[in-house]
């Protein structure tokens, strides 16, 4: 596995690929891998000829009060991971190699981020669409492969896709999770062991909506007083959002069917953990 951190060796790499015919699949992450990276990477290698894992913890993304300069980070660690993968390149780039100095350009994006994560960050998905658009433009990807959890950003990369006319095909993996339920998260290292015991509310809450979905209950006003009711059974717990939304366009929905995403997030002490799923078997 070669590490590379120099856009221009990046690319480099990309032609002398490209020149024989060989596909790339991209796997973008912000480093400090679990069992869900992994699956990423599994995936992109059935996808394509070689993959690329970029590991940057983008600044753009974060907002002022967010957890920056904490982020999880073990790069040894990482490349050991990787290479065991068998990933052809990891792209480690700084931030000013990313970002030099005069960098001024935003990818704007339009109603896809306003609601849910983007109301309660915003700024944050015009700061993911820039690096990811960076990302395309520099690894020239026939295939990209995102986390289902992050189910907000997955929908927005796939409409910038469409509206750009980008020639990579956008592959979601389903949410990887703990054997108790909990999603697997960079994050989940911060959190104590009564704080992730309060976690595991995200996960009884998906699960809850599932049941009273199979019982015959679609009205998402009484879904929503139920899965309250649940969450305020734990500890330590504020929730940031939990809405019923058009898997596609993210509007809100009254009535559950097949095409509606149970989006949730919460603080757990000081760590922000977000969860989804869809709530018909199958859909």
């Amino acid at each position: 596995m070669e590490i590379i951190r120099s856009t221009v060796e990046m690319a480099n790499w990309v032609d002398r690929l490209l020149v024989g015919g060989r596909t790339i699949g991209l796997v973008p992450t912000m480093g400090y891998f679990h069992a869900g990276h992994l699956s990423l990477m599994r995936l992109a290698a059935q996808e394509a000829d070689q993959v690329v894992v970029s590991l940057f913890v983008n600044p753009i993304q974060f907002g002022p009060q967010e957890d920056l300069g904490r982020y999880p980070h073990d790069f040894e660690r990482d490349a050991r991971l990787a290479a065991e993968e068998s990933v052809a390149v990891l792209f480690a780039p700084t931030v000013a190699e990313m970002y030099p100095a005069g960098f001024q350009s935003r990818l704007k994006i339009g109603a896809l981020a306003e609601p849910l994560c983007g109301r309660q960050r915003p700024g944050h998905f015009e700061g993911v669409a820039t690096v990811v658009a960076k990302l395309f433009n520099l690894v020239r990807p026939s295939v990209a492969v995102f986390g289902e959890k992050d189910f907000q950003q997955l929908a927005i990369i796939r409409q910038i896709v469409r509206d750009l006319n980008w020639r990579v095909r956008i592959v979601g993996h389903p949410i990887v999770r703990e054997a108790d339920g909990l999603a697997m998260s960079s994050r989940n290292v911060y959190l104590s062991p009564e704080e992730r015991e309060s976690a595991l509310c995200l996960h009884e809450a998906l699960e809850l909506a599932r049941k009273r979905v199979r019982d015959g209950c679609s009205a998402v006003r009484q879904l929503k007083d139920e899965i309250e009711q649940s969450i305020a059974g734990h500890g330590g717990v504020d929730v940031e959002y939990i809405n019923f939304v058009d898997q596609y366009n993210l509007t809100d929905k009254s009535s559950v069917d097949r095409e509606t995403v149970l989006a949730m997030a919460i603080r757990v002490g000081r760590t922000r953990l977000i969860d989804n799923g869809r709530l018909f078997e199958g859909a």
